[in-house]
């Protein structure tokens, strides 16, 4: 019997493509193409735009991505997030306070330290803001799709996400809205984080083949997420006015009958869901993950994000409700 032929190379030899170097996409051109040894796909050896030749690689099919502007926006996203994260440098460094940044378990504020833990004080951090463009860990970058620096290349930390600007001014709304005028997000939320991830599946499911390795990783990553809200709503995503409202829904859940649609996904929505997505950094750095894995994860949470960003107008709520009195009074004495 004939030996099967192998598919043919998704990508071609001189193919200008984006390709992952740790955790970001730089520009870069196929110089050679071989069979991988230990599977049935392909190898390129890469050059990297604006380093020299000493810097080609041969990287697995997994690192590379095609020349499009989808794929273009998420490089110039991780760009504007090491911007942003350069500039909260300067700040710090000349004496100003810097606002968020703790690590999941990092000692800042105890356990969750994250920059929109109500139970960790974070509205008195000063502004949400900081929250969305300082947490986690940031790339340096000196241009769209070329490299920086070699000799301060392997000084970068590990792990970051992009967070469109758009939503990070969402979180600020969010962030006053709940802290500064004393308002809440109507509940059970009408577009809840379970239908946020069963839409982006149903979106995002139909481009991987049946069985894929892509397909599993989309399917684990959304998995993740919402075993990852579930587990962090009540410890590090709510701010102190929340809290009442969060005990009532729990003692909620924990009565509801069997079969009963209960729990934290099941309840809230995009506005968490956004908190979520910026403290997810320090949540992966305090993870056993290999740096590829944490390159696919990084990814697959990026193109969730811009997806996410792209539909808030469905999925945030359009007016905060403002409780009682004698909610007020036990929100602020708890």
């Amino acid at each position: 019997m004939a030996p099967s032929k192998q598919p043919q190379a998704p990508f071609s030899k001189d193919e200008r493509v984006l390709c992952f170097h740790m955790e970001m996409l730089y520009e870069a051109k196929i110089l050679d193409i071989q069979p991988a040894e230990d599977s049935d796909g392909w190898r390129y050896k890469i050059h990297y735009k604006g380093w020299k030749s000493s810097w080609d690689d041969w990287v697995p099919a997994d690192r590379v991505r095609k020349f499009t502007d989808e794929n273009k926006d998420l490089a110039a996203q991780l760009l504007s997030q090491y911007k942003n994260l350069q500039t909260g440098k300067a700040a710090k460094a000349q004496g100003k306070k810097a606002v968020g940044g703790g690590g999941f378990g990092g000692g800042r504020g105890g356990a969750a330290g994250s920059d929109m833990s109500s139970a960790r004080g974070s509205e008195e951090r000063g502004t949400a803001a900081g929250a969305a463009t300082q947490s986690g860990r940031g790339p340096r970058r000196v241009r769209d799709f070329d490299l920086e620096n070699e000799d301060t290349f392997h000084s970068r930390p590990s792990v970051k996400i992009p967070v469109p600007d758009h939503l990070k001014s969402l979180l600020v709304d969010d962030w006053e809205n709940v802290t500064k005028n004393q308002q809440l997000v109507p509940l059970p939320h009408k577009q809840p984080v379970t239908k946020i991830l069963d839409d982006y599946l149903a979106y995002e499911r139909p481009k991987h083949a049946e069985g894929s390795p892509s397909l599993e990783i989309l399917e684990e990553t959304i998995a993740g997420l919402l075993e990852y809200f579930d587990k962090c709503l009540g410890r590090i995503l709510l701010y102190r006015f929340e809290r009442k409202q969060y005990n009532e829904f729990h003692q909620h859940w924990a009565a509801a009958a069997e079969g009963e649609v209960t729990g934290a996904a099941a309840t809230y929505g995009a506005e968490h869901l956004a908190r979520l997505l910026v403290t997810m950094p320090e949540l992966i750095a305090q993870t056993n993950m290999d740096q590829q894995s944490v390159n696919r994860l990084r990814e697959e949470l990026a193109k969730f994000t811009s997806w996410f960003s792209r539909h808030t107008a469905t999925y945030f709520v359009s007016e905060y409700e403002t409780p009682s009195q004698e909610y007020v009074d036990q929100a602020k004495t708890n």
